[in-house]
This record gives structure tokens, sequence and C-alpha cells, in this order.
């Protein structure tokens, strides 16, 4: 819901300031809607319905893979397209992939949402409603109705969130969006999700990673989409390249590791016979160190410019990095039957 909206409409109608926290609680705990929060006022509601849309984004289509991974396609009130992404992981993990901006003005190459026209940055709220739209989907799944704060023991649970897990590694640079993006994060854990369990991934949009490091003092992960060691081939995927040297990029996140003390994530994208030869792998571990990264490589869900990896192709570069001693992880793939992959689906639509 747009919460500035919430509070102006609250305040206008003379209610206390605790009334915006207590309607904030109950979203944020997966209530399906205002006639759910039992301990507001009927009047107050019926008053909320009329002039506060609960959500601020309109599904416009929902898929659901086998695996259990649900893809959803939204459109804000002025009509751009926005994805976010459900994983869910046999070990109980639910973690959710969202937006931060509709399109992307970034254009790299393997991207889908680099192919459609940018529209806009999202603000706090359309951020946020993403999640608590999955929050919704979690709930009704498990079979159980949010409650109101006040009725919650510690002891006997039914205040645990099914969500796990936050990245903003849906359509969009989040660091070009940096106020809403961490306002957003610092939200997150009223909807159950810790710091330490929300990672924000960038190509490298340096002067929002500089901003991250100086401002930002809860302990959201930082991840750096990578994908070539080598410049020139670096900056074919990605154009950021040519404006942010990775050279830069690295040097900041070194600052971030020597200040913070966490590991930076590095995604690697498996594009066949681009970026995945050994040597590719040996050009990578060159640049980077094992106190300070940790390398994911992800199997590529093609979108039609690039074909993914074989099995054996990530194999032997993950051997590469095994070898050099640089902490690897392939990344289990998730919804490849329902393209799950960022912009797959706004941009067929």
């Amino acid at each position: 819901m747009d919460l500035a909206l919430l509070e102006t409409h609250l305040a206008d109608s003379g209610q206390p300031a605790y009334r915006a926290r207590q309607v904030w609680e109950w979203a944020a705990r997966g209530a399906p809607g205002y006639d759910a929060m039992s301990n507001v006022p009927a009047a107050l509601r019926d008053g909320l319905r009329a002039n506060v849309p609960f959500s601020t984004l309109t599904v416009t289509e929902e898929q659901q893979a086998k695996d259990g991974t649900v893809k959803t396609l939204f459109r804000t009130h002025d009509g751009h397209p926005v994805e976010a992404v459900l994983m869910r992981y046999r070990d109980g993990r639910r973690s959710i992939c969202v937006s931060s901006q509709s399109g992307c003005p970034l254009t790299c190459t393997f991207c889908a949402t680099g192919t459609m026209q940018f529209g806009r940055n999202l603000t706090t709220s359309e951020i946020l409603d993403q999640a608590l739209h999955f929050r919704r989907l979690e709930e009704i799944d498990h079979g159980r109705a949010p409650k109101p704060r006040d009725t919650i023991h510690p002891s006997r649970g039914g205040g645990a969130s099914p969500l796990t897990n936050c990245v903003f590694m849906g359509m969009g640079e989040p660091l070009m969006n940096f106020d809403n993006v961490i306002a957003a994060a610092k939200r997150l854990p009223d909807v159950g999700v810790t710091p330490r369990r929300t990672t924000i991934s960038t190509v490298g949009w340096l002067p929002g990673l500089t901003r991250f490091i100086d401002e930002v003092d809860e302990p959201i992960r930082i991840a750096l989409s990578l994908h070539a060691a080598n410049p020139a081939l670096r900056s074919q995927l990605m154009p950021v390249n040519d404006r942010y040297p990775l050279a830069d990029v690295l040097a900041e996140l070194h600052r971030y590791y020597e200040l913070r003390h966490r590991k930076v994530y590095i995604e690697y994208v498996m594009l066949e016979g681009v970026n995945d030869t050994p040597r590719h792998a040996a050009e990578l571990a060159a640049i980077l160190d094992e106190k300070t990264f940790k390398v994911n490589l992800i199997p590529y869900n093609p979108t039609g410019t690039y074909g993914g990896s074989s099995r054996d192709a990530i194999a032997a570069f993950k051997h590469v990095l095994d070898r050099a001693r640089i902490p690897a992880t392939v990344r289990l793939t998730r919804g490849r039957d329902i393209a799950a992959a960022c912009g797959q689906l706004a941009a067929t639509r």
C-alpha cells in the first residue's frame, strides 16, 4: 500500500499516529485486505477501502512452475510492468526476487529486461508490495490467518514469516533507485526478512555503490553482477563497464569489505561459448581474492540471444576457481519452465 497516502489519510481523518503503524503491521503479516484487520474500527476500515488502495500494484498475470516457483507480472497505477518471483525450496526457504525499476536503462545484452523500454524508478511502496503479495500467497499456502500483533505469543509461534530471503535482482538497477530501495529494505524485517538475508545486486553503478558503503549501517548483503573479467568482453555484455570500469568497482568493494568485514557475492551467468571456458575462469580468479569474494555461477535461462552453458562447462569452470581457492557455488536453477529470469514475462506482453 502507499504508506505516504495511508499516513496522510489517517492524519486528515483525525486518527492517532499509531493507526498507521497498526495498519502496516497487519499488511506486513500477510493480511488479505482491510476486512481482516479486526482491531481496526469498522468505520476506519471503510474509509481506508475507499481512499487508500490496499496495493499500489495490480496483478496482470501469474505463473507457477513445476518446482513451485511463482512468477508474477504486475502493473503500476500508471501502467508500467513490474515482475517479481517467489522461489520455494525443499529445505523450507522462501526467497523472493523483487524489482526496483520498470525496465532498465543499462541494456545488458543477456538480460530480457534490457530489451524493454525503460519506464521509471519504483516507489518504496511499489517495491514492498511485491514482497507483500508473496507474503499473502504463502499465508494462504500455509492455511493460516494473520493475527493482531498483541495476540501473538513468541513462545507459541504464530508470528513467524513464511518468507526467509529477499534479493533485489529483478528488473532494474537497484542502486540507481537508491533511496527507495534502501527504504524498502529497512521495512522488510516487518515482512519477516532480516537485513542479513537481504541482498542488493548491482551491475557496478558506482555512485550508488559508494553511497551504500558510506551510508548503510544495516548488514544488508551486496552482490556484483560481473559476468566477465576481461574488460572488453564485459563491456560487450554490459555497456555500464565503459562508464564505471570493473577495476574501479572492485576497488570500492574491497573498501566495503575492509569497513564492514562482509563478503561480496559475485554473480556470474554462464553463457555458452561466450564467457564459460577455463580461460575465462582463470581471468576471473586472477581479479578476485578468497577473503573478500564468493562466486555464484548461474546457469542461464535463455532469452534468445545466448545459449546456456552445459553442466560439463560449468563444472570445468568451477574446477578452475576451486584450484585457485576462490569460493564458488552453482546456483540451483528455478522456474525454467515459466521463463522466470527477470524481464522474460514482461518483454513478451
